[in-house]
């Protein structure tokens, strides 16, 4: 597979804005400059309509978005096992979850190389073994708060994020609807309670906002729904199906319907699902290969995670993981689900079950690391448990953590976690 680049498209349009400039400081005519303007919006405009009508009927029968066609396209036969010390064990995967997206948070995107300057400049070791001391620009807002917030010494509290506030929706929206909820159910909880998102997530909420019915919401103006927002949106759905892989896959595709197809609803089933699995097995591989049987083998997701299977034997660090992936995926989304889904597995496997090794692993392997590194905690947290996470980790959020849902700012961890575990009940 080949991307088309369209960097030399979106260079031309910025030289045609610096002409438009100067003719203006020229004082040619504004009405001339709009209507030059205006013919290459709308030359836009029909090439956008055109790839949507394209993605409207493209269809692949290996690739389905209907529930009971990826049931059938996958291995299944995952039941469900008893879990002991569930409440435990519950803390320790949110603990895990806030402590790797809390230190991707200031390096999100960054490439492994500024990483490593950050880290040296800090004075510590890289990958990273405890949260950063300074953000880039700590004055700048994230989600409503300062990035100050994510800082070691400023901590109080697990800062406001997308990876820390659907974990949050995903408790409220099946403690109103039950783990039976629908699409349509998550469609109406966002319409009511989130004030903001991006990508996939944006699109639909404005078309939901516009009236575009929830199960529809997803396809109209939406170029992001292989990205990485739906399986940020999977742990909650595996704590609330502690054991029960399949039924955590089940609920996961209701939520990513909303905003997802193809691979990006397979990866919020997979990881549900593996964090699901977590709870009753020994290692984060085993349990990301577990989650692998709720997807169709006939996907890209699928036989992606296969290759990064077949390659964990000869890596043993970050930097051989990353090259590797990049190699496998050149020209992919930062923030794809595939390439990151892989990113996962690698730091779970590179982490073994220290929750603290497998969140630094993830954040140093970079891409969306913020949310890699929350996931991979997540799985490593609910093997370990709450006594597995280490106090320089935990003890900065003090039992709190912050959301910008409307109406819930902010949670008791420990409360967050019985009452996943009365989900389970």
């Amino acid at each position: 597979m080949s991307y088309l680049s369209y960097r030399e498209l979106i260079q031309k349009l910025q030289t045609l804005q610096d002409y438009s400039n100067l003719l203006t400081e020229y004082d040619c005519s504004e009405t001339e400059l709009a209507l030059l303007r205006e013919g290459v919006e709308k030359q836009i405009v029909s090439a956008q309509t055109q790839m949507n009508r394209l993605l409207a009927t493209a269809f692949d029968s290996e690739a389905p978005d209907d529930y009971n066609a990826i049931v059938a396209l996958s291995q299944g036969g995952n039941g469900k096992q008893p879990v002991k010390n569930l409440t435990s064990k519950i803390k320790g995967a949110l603990l895990g979850r806030f402590a790797g997206c809390t230190l991707g948070i200031p390096v999100e995107n960054r490439s492994v190389e500024d990483m490593q300057k950050k880290a040296a400049y800090e004075g510590g070791g890289f990958p990273p073994t405890d949260y950063w001391k300074t953000v880039g620009e700590p004055w700048r807002t994230h989600y409503g708060e300062t990035w100050q917030t994510a800082q070691r010494d400023e901590m109080n509290g697990c800062p406001r994020d997308d990876d820390v506030t659907y974990t949050l929706m995903s408790l409220l929206i099946m403690e109103r609807y039950g783990k039976t909820f629908t699409t349509d159910d998550v469609g109406a909880f966002w319409k009511e309670y989130l004030p903001m998102a991006c990508t996939a997530e944006e699109m639909a909420l404005d078309n939901l906002r516009n009236g575009i019915v929830p199960k529809e919401a997803a396809i109209h103006n939406n170029p992001y729904s292989n990205l990485i927002g739906a399986l940020i949106r999977a742990d909650g759905f595996g704590y609330a199906n502690a054991g029960d892989p399949h039924s955590a896959a089940q609920a996961a595709y209701q939520d990513a319907y909303l905003t997802h197809r193809r691979d990006g609803i397979y990866g919020e089933m997979l990881f549900a699902a593996a964090v699901a699995a977590a709870f009753t097995c020994n290692n984060g591989v085993e349990a990301v290969k577990t989650g692998m049987r709720e997807i169709p083998r006939t996907s890209r997701l699928y036989k992606a995670m296969e290759w990064a299977l077949s390659v964990l034997p000869v890596i043993d660090d970050i930097y051989t993981g990353r090259k590797l992936v990049d190699e496998k995926f050149p020209g992919m989304h930062c923030v794809h689900t595939i390439n990151n889904a892989c990113l996962i597995l690698i730091a779970l496997h590179l982490g073994g079950n220290d929750v603290g090794k497998t969140i630094s692993f993830a954040v140093g392997l970079g891409l969306d690391n913020d949310c890699t590194a929350a996931t991979a905690g997540s799985i490593a947290g609910a093997i370990a448990g709450e006594k597995g996470i280490s106090p320089n980790w935990s003890e900065p959020f003090h039992d709190t953590v912050r959301t910008y849902i409307k109406d819930y700012p902010e949670f008791s961890i420990d409360d967050v976690a019985r009452r996943f575990a009365a989900l389970n009940e």
